[in-house]
């Protein structure tokens, strides 16, 4: 089977599509559909059904996918080995981080690979873990989070890594009724009106824990994904919020620790599986462990 064949495999496999994979390829969707004929022929087994005006993967082309993964990841392990015999760990690795994450991590990171011959080249994409292994079809590196209760986004296509472990607290006004506790429970929160993150992301897991603590759907009057706008109206009055510990920076907020729920999101590295092998890439994952532990003090995942 040609390597390049299962090449386009793949990225029908992230992509969804034949005309997305000809985008990303370069090439026609007609040049695309052939590529996919010829390797269904090479395997003797169809690899594609009817979907609507779609075509999707056969059980069989799902586990041709695996298998590419595994192919390419040799391909990559080879031209690094190669490399490697050229000198230090070079090349340019492509790196997306959810943004509060980047504003956390990404100067460490990038400090830590000074002098190094690796290049990062990096892009804030601000989506649910489940997006992940979409994200991976143009990223060597997904730097993403989820709340610490929800299982972990590794598979036979994604290896994923928990990097630190951040708590989630509450945020309020300073003349707020609850400013001079340090730290409140659930129930002293079941009347709050609150400024959220969309749905889906840890913030708001952690919310609906609150709500099925107090038996009170929360009142909320915003949703916004920009952590510096939740602090403006927070700490302008119109309400309270959640916010992970690290990306507060408002100067007028009051940060209370959250007591009686688990509060927390965990940061994960995700890359295919044995992406690792190649240096550049290992040289990045071990600048992101070193800028966790910038952060926290402690070990990646603690």
């Amino acid at each position: 089977m040609s390597v390049e064949r299962l090449r386009v495999l793949r990225e029908l496999a992230d992509r969804g599509t034949v005309a997305a994979v000809a985008e990303a390829l370069s090439m026609t969707p007609s040049a695309v559909s052939q590529q996919l004929k010829v390797l269904a022929r090479e395997a003797g087994v169809a690899l594609l059904e009817p979907d609507g005006r779609r075509v999707r993967l056969t059980d069989a082309g799902r586990a041709l996918v695996v298998r590419a993964d595994e192919v390419l990841a040799a391909m990559d392990r080879a031209a690094a080995e190669m490399a490697s015999y050229r000198g230090s760990p070079r090349g340019q690795v492509r790196v997306a981080l959810f943004p509060s994450g980047a504003t956390l991590l990404l100067p460490y990171v990038l400090a830590e690979l000074s002098g190094s011959g690796v290049e990062v080249v990096a892009a804030d994409e601000d989506v649910p873990p489940s997006e992940v292994p979409r994200l991976l079809a143009d990223y060597d590196v997904v730097l993403t989070h989820r709340d610490e209760r929800a299982a972990s986004i590794g598979g036979a296509r994604v290896a994923s890594r928990v990097l630190m472990r951040e708590p989630i607290d509450v945020v309020v006004a300073p003349d707020h009724r609850l400013a001079r506790n340090g730290a409140v429970v659930p129930a002293e929160l079941a009347d709050e009106t609150w400024v959220s993150v969309r749905s889906g992301f840890p913030v708001d897991d952690v919310l609906r824990s609150i709500a099925t603590v107090t038996g009170v759907q929360p009142r909320i009057v915003q949703r916004l994904n920009e952590f510096s706008v939740i602090e403006a109206l927070v700490a302008s009055g119109y309400g309270v919020a959640l916010m992970p510990r690290y990306a507060v920076r408002h100067p007028d907020l009051v940060v209370l620790r959250l007591a009686g729920v688990r509060a927390a999101r965990l940061y994960d590295l995700a890359t295919r599986p044995h992406a690792e092998n190649r240096p550049a890439v290992a040289t990045v994952i071990a600048a992101f462990q070193a800028a966790a532990r910038r952060v926290t003090g402690r070990a990646p995942g603690k």
